[in-house]
């Protein structure tokens, strides 16, 4: 067939194709996945995939709607029988009819909605998890992580070329403080069934890296950032392993990998859950400004305190100036009167020393004049000697020896002829 089509004219035929040989209505069950809550009297529109268990991943999706005329209907009555509201991650049955437009393509028009379904595998699988890292007791290990005053080493996991890992480093570089963060980026797989490997992967890099030189890892957070997408694929990010390598992770983790109206289990088990990569970046630099506005209150602090205390000291050292002379008059003059005093005491104290010690050098000159032996020479006595020693007894004398015999007049010297001892 050689004729050329347009594009239009190509999918008028798909579209008579399909209102030929799709006229019915059918049931079809499946998963919503990624939807949208209008506003009171707006269209819902939304993705409804089917996912291969034993594969875990999804095989079909289709893109569906409901206009405002029947939605607002459905939703009260699905809220009111099933107790839960249309979101993403529940196992719904709907009656559609199958359309096709021109410009929007390949749809399922919502007709009616069976309320007895359970809630989807999404949702349902997610809940394991959540449970099972409970009853491990891992649940809340990262979020008990302390998170670092300063957030300036930021390891980021992300593709490479995802547009939200360049939002992320634009906001960092842009922020109005002026901050510089140091950002690396360790590249993983963010979408697809290899996502929770990849990730690990990411994270053993992480921890294994050398250690600065302050003996600290290299990093003071982890970063986590997808943005763009399907919400259908996040379910990649719904692994027990995956969940529970971020539980115990000795760093703290933020996540930033959905949009405004998805969540993960990540979600759960990080430190910090935001929901974008530039969120991510607004909680770090807001961190960061919460901790200079700190800082700078509390240099403030201290230098109205070290000036306040130069002043005190400034006014104290000029008292002390001025009252200082006062002070050493009033000391010298006592010191004068206490030397004057002592003087006093001193010079009486030695005058009368003076005397005692004069008073008993007379006694003394008195005591040695009165054993003075001219004296007893005097009163009569007499003293004998014998080679110049003073004769007391008989001992020591012998027959021959000149004896000598002082009296005040003169000296008698008489020859030993008799020892006669009594």
């Amino acid at each position: 067939m050689n004729d050329t089509l347009t594009l239009f004219e190509l999918n008028s035929l798909v579209r008579e194709v399909i209102e030929a040989n799709f006229d019915e209505e059918y049931w079809v069950t499946g998963e919503l996945s990624d939807v949208s809550t209008p506003a009171y009297g707006g269209h819902f529109y939304g993705e409804l995939v089917q996912r291969d268990e034993e594969a875990d991943r999804i095989v079909a999706r289709a893109r569906i709607t409901c206009w405002a005329r029947n939605y607002n209907m459905l939703r009260l009555r699905f809220q009111r029988e099933a107790g839960e509201t249309l979101r993403k991650g529940i196992q719904v049955k709907l009656l559609v009819k199958v359309t096709f437009h021109e410009q929007y393509s390949y749809s399922l028009n919502v007709l009616d909605i069976d309320s007895t379904f359970t809630l989807g595998d999404l949702a349902k699988r997610r809940r394991e998890i959540l449970l099972q890292l409970e009853k491990d007791g891992i649940l809340h290990d990262n979020q008990s992580l302390p998170l670092p005053r300063l957030l300036r080493r930021i390891a980021v996991i992300s593709s490479a070329t995802a547009a939200g890992y360049g939002d992320f480093c634009h906001q960092l570089e842009q922020n109005d403080y002026g901050f510089h963060f140091d950002v690396k980026l360790f590249p993983a797989v963010m979408q697809g069934e290899q996502v929770p490997e990849s990730i690990i992967a990411a994270l053993e890099a992480i921890i294994t890296s050398p250690r600065g030189e302050d003996g600290m890892g290299l990093f003071d957070l982890v970063v986590i950032i997808r943005g763009g997408g399907a919400s259908s694929d996040l379910s990649d990010f719904d692994s027990y392993e995956l969940a529970a390598c971020i539980a115990q992770y000795p760093l703290p983790i933020m996540t930033g990998i959905g949009h405004e109206r998805d969540e993960t289990v990540l979600d759960f088990v990080a430190h910090t859950r935001v929901k974008t990569p530039t969120a991510a970046a607004a909680f770090i630099i807001e961190h960061q400004g919460q901790e200079a506005a700190l800082l700078d209150e509390l240099y403030q602090r201290i230098t109205h305190s070290a000036k306040e205390r130069i002043l005190r000291e400034r006014q104290r050292l000029e008292h002390q100036r001025a009252v200082l002379p006062l002070l050493f008059s009033g000391f010298y003059q006592k010191q004068q009167s206490r030397q004057q005093l002592l003087y006093q005491r001193l010079s009486a104290a030695g005058n009368q020393r003076i005397e005692r010690e004069k008073h008993r050098l007379d006694l003394m000159k008195q005591r040695m004049n009165s054993l003075d032996p001219r004296l007893l020479l005097k009163r009569g006595y007499t003293i004998t000697t014998c080679g110049g020693k003073i004769v007391r007894s008989t001992e020591g004398l012998a027959e021959g020896e000149v004896l000598t015999t002082q009296t005040e007049k003169g000296e008698i010297y008489s020859k030993v002829i008799l020892i006669q001892n009594q």
